[in-house]
């Protein structure tokens, strides 16, 4: 609508020739036309920004025209805030490209939304806390069976088995300015020797202090004083859409940054194909590739808010975090204990579907058709673990746990792992037909998650 108000007054002016009082007259009623639509239209994009809780950063050439210029330069003092204070509309092309803008949101509070160069403000921010990971370790060939037949010798000699160094790279982030660092434990797994390249160009040696292979966390130490460390986040407070930007050394290409959003939160290790893990992922778009294993994801503040470890081939925008909060928890156990005991039941169990249920119906492995339609069903329990000891049988179907209605694997997944070792979860089972009570008390995973 400016455009047509700006034109109508162009032509009054342009129409006015009955003498300079006319004229004056005129030209002032155009301006004051002019600048009612200018504070109105500015006020109304104020209003819908700071009332939709974001802010819009206007990168467009504005180009005053000589109608125009005096009212700019009169209306200066009041656009040129604290922000930039010799900025004005009539000094510059563009209006606030590079301004740091803060909106309204929704229940009241200011979000900063950031300004035009945020990436490199959160890079700059944590990046230099971010190192590369060098492992090496010794993997001896076992030869098939048959080649130390005699036969075979007297033709080849004495071939044995033979050795050979795989190395690897990966990424980390310095917790404390004591060089305790964090990363994948599928970057330090069996490595013989681990050396840590800081950004600063110095290359230390490093000690696995703990690994934790159910959720793919591990800690390293190096011996160093007053490094620079990150900030972390908080990774339940994530929502798709924000921004996410990724830091590591994918290749061998150090501190390489990429940034996308965040595509999803709470994807379940089965979902994005490893199934013997413990994590509920972050989904983000922003590249990650090998090498960029254990370093960080930020979000728009240069804060950690998830630890880069797994992609899905053949795939392009779908890589995964484990959230910095499990991060942290697991961190501190493998700092203080150097290694974490995971609750655990004991069971093999497949969430109930028709399909499924008309399946196993037909299957003769189990006693008798399945008497209900949902719920969680177990398909195995180990012997002597914390399931089988509470008598948990091969086709009960889980239906609640502690009272909440189970209609998926991951939800007595969550649970368990949520619960103490030792700590009682009342299980409702359905077993032929009949509801059952009975509790189950988590015992810890039967797995080294540590080094000796």
């Amino acid at each position: 609508m400016k455009q047509p108000e700006r034109e109508q007054s162009e032509s009054v002016i342009a129409s006015t020739d009955s003498g300079d009082i006319q004229a004056s007259r005129a030209i002032s009623a155009s301006r004051a036309h002019l600048r009612f639509w200018f504070k109105k239209a500015l006020a109304y994009g104020l209003v819908t920004a700071a009332s939709a809780g974001t802010v819009l950063l206007l990168n467009r050439e504005i180009t005053p025209t000589a109608a125009t210029t005096q009212l700019a330069r009169y209306e200066e003092a009041q656009f040129s805030d604290s922000a930039n204070p010799s900025a004005t509309l009539a000094q510059s092309e563009t209006l606030a490209q590079s301004e740091t803008l803060i909106g309204q949101s929704g229940t009241g509070t200011q979000r900063l939304i950031g300004s035009a160069n945020f990436i490199a403000d959160a890079v700059d921010r944590t990046g230099p806390a971010v190192v590369r990971i060098n492992s090496a370790r010794t993997v001896t060939n076992r030869l098939p069976a048959g080649f130390d037949d005699p036969f075979f010798r007297e033709f080849f000699g004495d071939v044995g088995p033979r050795s050979r160094v795989e190395r690897g790279t990966g990424s980390g982030f310095i917790l404390d300015g004591n060089g305790t660092i964090v990363t994948n434990a599928h970057v330090v797994e069996g490595a013989d020797e681990v050396m840590v390249a800081l950004k600063d160009g110095r290359e230390l040696r490093g000690e696995v202090i703990g690994e934790d292979s159910l959720t793919d966390l591990a800690v390293i130490k190096v011996d160093a004083r007053d490094l620079p460390t990150v900030t972390l986040g908080d990774s339940d407070a994530l929502r798709p859409g924000e921004w996410a930007i990724a830091i590591g050394n994918p290749l061998g290409l150090d501190n390489t940054v990429t940034a996308g959003i965040i595509s999803a939160t709470g994807r379940t290790s089965a979902q994005i194909r490893v199934p013997d893990k413990r994590v509920q992922f972050i989904q983000t778009d922003a590249a990650i590739n090998p090498g960029n294993s254990g370093g960080p994801l930020l979000n728009e503040r240069g804060e950690v808010i998830g630890v880069n470890t797994a992609i899905i081939g053949n795939a392009q925008g779908l890589g995964f975090a484990i959230p910095i909060n499990q991060a942290r928890q697991i961190a501190t156990q493998l700092v203080t204990d150097g290694r974490v005991d995971h609750p655990y039941l004991g069971i093999q169990m497949l969430t109930l579907t028709p399909e499924l249920k008309a399946e196993l119906d037909t299957n003769q492995e189990f006693n008798a058709p399945l008497q209900t339609d949902s719920g969680v069903v177990i398909a195995a329990t180990v012997q002597g673990s914390p399931a089988a000891r509470s008598g948990l049988r091969k086709g009960d179907v889980i239906q609640k746990m502690n009272g909440q209605t189970i209609t998926e694997a991951n939800e007595v997944q969550q649970i368990v792992s949520e619960t103490a070792l030792g700590e009682a979860i009342k299980l409702t089972l359905n077993r032929n037909g009949q509801t059952l009570t009975l509790d189950v008390r988590p015992g810890p995973y039967p797995v080294q998650t540590g080094r000796s």
